[in-house]
């Protein structure tokens, strides 16, 4: 059992400002907890949301390389395609270049359903930074974007993706 502090005062920080690297997580966590349950009224889960969205700007990109750029488990990324295909977001073709695999690509509804996820993206986006005026909004952007640049992020993939 551990001795008890010589003073009996407790030996950690006061509450109160918090650095910034438990900042950034404890609001990223939150932030994605509440995009979550946005995109849930539309039957949709974060990986949903991401992976239609590269699709749509990459169109007939192949599951591998798909999986490699969420760094992805392959055999989940299938789960996910087969539920979004099944729900007609996305379809798989046949590829030109490599008839062993298929061009992914979304479809009219999966096009629609993007319009849906932007229309929550802004709603969450709005209501997360509200404390802050539009300068300090795009200060911050800035500011994240070169963090996440120096710790070799892939922009635009968010690294929950590699827990799947």
């Amino acid at each position: 059992m551990g001795k008890l502090h010589a003073n009996s005062q407790s030996c950690s920080r006061p509450v109160g400002r918090s650095a910034a690297a438990f900042l950034l997580a404890q609001v990223g966590a939150h932030a994605a907890l509440k995009f979550g349950e946005r995109l849930a009224k539309l039957k949709l889960a974060p990986p949903h949301a991401g992976m239609l969205r590269i699709l749509n700007s990459s169109p007939g990109m192949t599951q591998q390389r798909l999986a490699a750029i969420l760094g992805m488990v392959p055999s989940r990324l299938v789960a996910l395609m087969d539920d979004m295909e099944s729900r007609g977001l996305i379809e798989r073709r046949e590829n030109r270049d490599d008839r062993r695999r298929y061009a992914l690509h979304v479809t009219d509804k999966g096009c629609s359903m993007l319009d849906k996820i932007g229309q929550l993206s802004r709603e969450h986006s709005q209501a997360l930074l509200n404390a802050l005026s539009d300068d300090e909004r795009a200060l911050l952007g800035t500011l994240l974007q070169r963090i996440a640049d120096e710790q070799g992020l892939t922009r635009g993939v968010h690294p929950g993706f590699s827990g799947l």
